[in-house]
């Protein structure tokens, strides 16, 4: 009886498994039919194991598949990132979500002092990983303030560092003095993931990894930095999707910013491209303002320019398209338009 009890058992176990086995057999071949199945990530099988309560769930769309178009980069997440994002974003979503409020203050100001110096607002997301925001914050390695600056960095970038005066402390100007820093490693790099390694590490540790890797993206050299560099880096890139709920220009290798910015000069018609005219322009322009004064809507300029905020931001200068007759409108009232940007960009703070 024991034998056949056991016969039985092995039976219903197969048929259970045959069962299991065509189901997702039948659901790989549907989701492979209507395109969505990739041999990199299989964003299926993330919605099958992850609980619909679980703050995961959210994550599954930011997901790079084989056939999603690289049309906007907040809705790209590199598959090197994936893992780590989510058991970060798992972790510790809650009090990131609480930083939002009590935060606010200083997120706002942070983000107007980048963007005053030329870097993007959304480093500040920097000071997040590095401190918390704390002012008071003390590394073992002696790095004071919400920015972590060592002593000696502190003092070529301008601040004061003495038993009684530390402007490490100080949110407004330790701000400046990490965008000032922000900017000169960008120079090195052009790339922020590796300004956020070398942030962290220092430039000799990301040099040395560009070295033993032979290449200058993030996640092939990453391997060759030390482990805190690396997962600073995935820090800073779940702290941003889970604050912001998409990517953005920091959280991308220098070729996958670039493969955006081409894509984004191919969304125009030919007739559209033969009707426009190309113009260098300079300084702080917000192109909602710039918009507002040429007439013409948000989404038709952000078409002809794709990544103005952010290249402007970071470069300080930006190649404008617009349709013929908007660009001469643009060129009579530019100065209007730019005297309106700085002052919107320069506006108070509202708490």
């Amino acid at each position: 009886m024991a034998l056949f009890k056991r016969f039985l058992l092995s039976i219903l176990i197969g048929l259970l498994a045959c069962f299991l086995s065509k189901d997702s057999s039948s659901q790989q071949t549907t989701l492979a039919r209507s395109g969505q199945l990739d041999t990199t990530v299989r964003t299926y099988t993330v919605e099958r194991i992850i609980p619909a309560n679980d703050p995961r769930k959210a994550f599954r769309d930011l997901f790079i598949t084989g056939n999603a178009p690289m049309e906007d980069y907040s809705v790209q997440l590199n598959p090197r990132a994936i893992s780590f994002v989510q058991d970060y974003m798992l972790r510790h979503s809650r009090q990131l979500e609480q930083m939002k409020g009590w935060g606010r203050p200083y997120f706002d100001m942070m983000e107007k002092i980048l963007n005053i110096e030329g870097v993007p607002g959304e480093m500040k997301y920097l000071a997040v990983i590095e401190s918390d925001l704390k002012s008071n914050a003390l590394s073992w390695a002696g790095a004071v303030g919400p920015w972590q600056f060592m002593p000696g960095t502190a003092r070529r970038m301008g601040l004061k560092v003495g038993p009684y005066v530390d402007e490490r402390t100080d949110y407004y100007k330790s701000t400046h003095a990490a965008a000032k820093y922000l900017k000169e490693l960008f120079a090195t790099y052009g790339d922020w993931l590796l300004v956020i390694a070398a942030y962290n590490g220092g430039v000799g540790n990301v040099e040395h990894a560009i070295h033993k890797s032979g290449s200058r993206n993030f996640w092939y050299l990453q391997n060759y930095l030390p482990e805190e560099s690396r997962n600073h880096v995935k820090k800073f890139i779940a702290t941003h999707y889970i604050m912001e709920g998409n990517g953005g220009i920091t959280t991308l290798t220098k070729d996958e910013a670039k493969q955006i910015h081409e894509k984004g000069k191919n969304m125009l018609t030919e007739g559209e491209l033969e009707n426009s005219k190309l113009q260098s322009i300079s300084g702080k322009y917000n192109s909602v303002i710039v918009a507002k004064n040429i007439m013409m809507d948000i989404a038709s300029f952000n078409r002809y320019n794709a990544n103005f905020d952010k290249e402007i931001a970071v470069k300080g200068t930006f190649d404008l398209r617009l349709p013929a007759e908007k660009m001469e409108l643009f060129n009579a009232k530019k100065y209007q338009i730019l005297d309106e940007s700085v002052k919107l960009l320069l506006a108070p703070v509202s708490n």
